[in-house]
C-alpha cells in the first residue's frame, strides 16, 4: 500500500480580533493584527512545499460571523492555492464557525469538502486508502456526544476521526461535544484529529489522539510555539509524526526579578536582559509580543506600583531597542513587595487614613456601596472579558472580594504618598 501524509490543523480563527490593541498602531501591532492571515498563509505553504495528500481543519476555521466577505475571500483564495496543487481540504465546523452562526456564504473551490452538520459523514479517498469521520455544529452550544454516533472503521484503510470537543473541559474551555479518551480509543480509528484546546497534546498514542492546538497565538494566554501537525501513514501505520510551527507573533510572559535594585534605571537594565534573552532563545525568528511581569521584595517597590505608564513606556522604548518588530510590550504588571525589615523605609500612611482604610476591609456597609456601584457595570461586561481578566483589583472587583479591594487601594495610596515624599 502506498504511503501519504497529512496535515492536521484546528482553531484557525481566521481574523479573530485582538485585545488589547485599540488605540495603536505600528508596524508591530499591524503584525500582530494580521498574524492569524499570515499563519494560515503559512500553512498551506508548508502543504503546498510538502506536498501533503489532504489537509484536515478540525473546527473554528472563522471566529465568528464575518463582519464582512473579505474574511470568506482570503480563505476561497489560500484554498485555490491548493486546488491548483490537487490537494483536497477536510473542514469540519466548531462552536465558533457553526452553520447558524456564519451568515454570510461564499461558493468553495471543489476541493473543500465540509462535513455534515446534521450526522456524521464519512470521506472515503480510495487513491491512497484512507477514510475521514466526523460531523461538524449547527449551533454553538453543542453538548451532546457526536463521537458516539460515528460509524465503523472502513475495512483496510487508515481511519480519521475528526472531531471539535472540550473532552472533559481540558485548558479551562467549555466542554462541547463532550466525549472520553477511552471511548475514542475503543472506536477503532487509526488517528483522531481534534479541535477547540487551543493548547496542543497528544492525548494519546496508538491511536493516536491529538489537539494541535490553534495555528497563531492572538493573546498572552497563549504563549509559546503554535501550529499543526505533519502526519505521513506506510502500510497503516503513522510513520512519522512532525510538528509545524506557523505561528508568526509568539507570546510569551516575561518575569523579571527586581530584587536588590535601587534604582528604575536597574529594573529597565533586568527587563532588557530577559527581553534580549527571550528574542535569543524563545522567538525562533518570530516577533515576540511579551508581557513583563515584576516580581520580587524591592526598595523601588512603591515606585514600581504608581508609575504604570512611565514602567510600559520605557520597557517599549527598551524592545524598540532590538528592532522594530523584534519584539512588542503587551503591559507590564507589578507583583513586587515592599521591603521588610531593617532595609525597608518607615514612610507610612497618615495615622487617622490608615486607620480608614484599615477598617475598610471589614466595613460591611462600604461592601454594599461597593456592590452597588460596581455590581451594575460588572454584570454588564461580556462573559469573555469577565473570564479573562488578569490583573489582581479587576478580579477583587469581578470576585465581589471587596476586602481584597479595600487593601489593593490602602497599598497603592502608601505607595503613592511615598512616593510623593521621596
Amino acid at each position: 500500500m502506498a504511503s501519504f501524509s497529512f496535515i492536521h490543523t484546528a482553531d484557525i480563527h481566521l481574523d479573530s480580533p485582538l485585545r488589547g490593541l485599540e488605540g495603536m498602531e505600528g508596524p508591530a501591532v499591524e503584525r500582530i493584527r494580521t498574524a492569524t492571515r499570515k499563519a494560515f498563509a503559512g500553512l498551506v505553504t508548508e502543504a503546498l512545499e510538502r506536498e501533503v495528500d489532504f489537509v484536515v481543519i478540525a473546527g473554528d476555521l472563522y471566529d465568528g460571523d464575518w463582519r464582512d466577505y473579505r474574511t470568506g475571500l482570503f480563505f476561497v483564495a489560500q484554498m485555490g492555492r491548493l486546488a491548483g496543487a490537487g490537494i483536497p481540504v477536510y473542514v469540519l465546523y466548531g462552536n465558533h464557525d457553526a452553520e447558524s452562526r456564519i451568515t454570510r456564504r461564499l461558493t468553495l473551490p471543489d476541493n473543500v469538502k465540509v462535513f455534515s452538520a446534521k450526522k456524521p459523514e464519512t470521506f472515503v479517498l480510495e487513491d491512497i486508502g484512507a477514510a475521514l469521520h466526523g460531523q461538524g455544529y449547527h449551533t454553538r452550544d453543542v453538548t451532546e456526544n457526536l463521537a458516539a454516533s460515528y460509524p465503523d472503521p472502513v475495512p483496510g484503510a487508515f481511519n480519521i476521526g475528526v472531531l471539535h470537543t472540550g473532552m472533559g473541559g481540558m485548558g479551562g474551555h467549555e466542554n462541547y461535544a463532550p466525549c472520553a479518551v477511552a471511548e475514542l480509543v475503543a472506536r477503532g480509528y487509526d488517528y483522531w484529529a481534534l479541535g477547540h484546546v487551543h493548547q496542543g497534546s497528544v492525548v494519546h498514542e496508538r491511536p493516536h489522539i491529538v489537539f494541535p492546538g490553534n495555528i497563531q497565538g492572538r493573546h498572552i494566554r497563549e504563549t509559546g510555539p503554535k501550529g499543526g501537525y505533519l502526519i505521513t501513514v506506510a502500510d497503516n501505520e503513522i510513520t512519522s509524526f512532525e510538528p509545524l510551527r506557523t505561528d508568526v507573533v509568539r507570546w510569551e510572559i516575561l518575569r523579571v526579578n527586581v530584587e536588590g535594585c535601587e534604582r528604575m534605571s536597574d529594573a529597565a537594565e533586568r527587563v532588557r536582559g530577559q527581553i534580549e534573552e527571550a528574542i535569543n532563545s524563545r522567538a525562533d525568528g518570530r516577533m515576540l509580543a511579551c508581557r513583563i511581569e515584576l516580581g520580587g521584595a524591592a526598595a523601588i517597590h512603591e515606585s514600581l506600583l504608581v508609575s504604570g505608564e512611565h514602567i510600559l513606556a520605557d520597557a517599549r522604548a527598551v524592545a524598540h531597542g532590538f528592532g522594530e518588530e523584534a519584539a512588542w510590550i503587551e503591559r507590564v504588571v507589578v507583583s513586587t513587595e515592599p521591603l521588610r525589615g531593617e532595609d525597608a523605609d518607615a514612610g507610612e500612611i497618615p495615622g487617622d487614613l490608615h486607620d480608614i482604610l484599615g477598617a475598610a476591609a471589614a466595613d460591611t456597609d462600604l461592601h454594599k456601596l461597593l456592590r452597588a456601584d460596581l455590581g451594575d457595570m460588572i454584570s454588564k461586561l461580556p462573559a469573555d472579558l469577565r473570564n479573562s481578566v488578569d490583573d489582581a483589583v479587576l478580579s477583587a472587583a469581578l470576585g465581589a472580594d471587596y476586602s481584597a479591594l479595600a487593601e489593593h487601594a490602602r497599598e497603592y495610596l502608601s505607595a503613592l504618598l511615598k512616593a510623593r515624599k521621596d
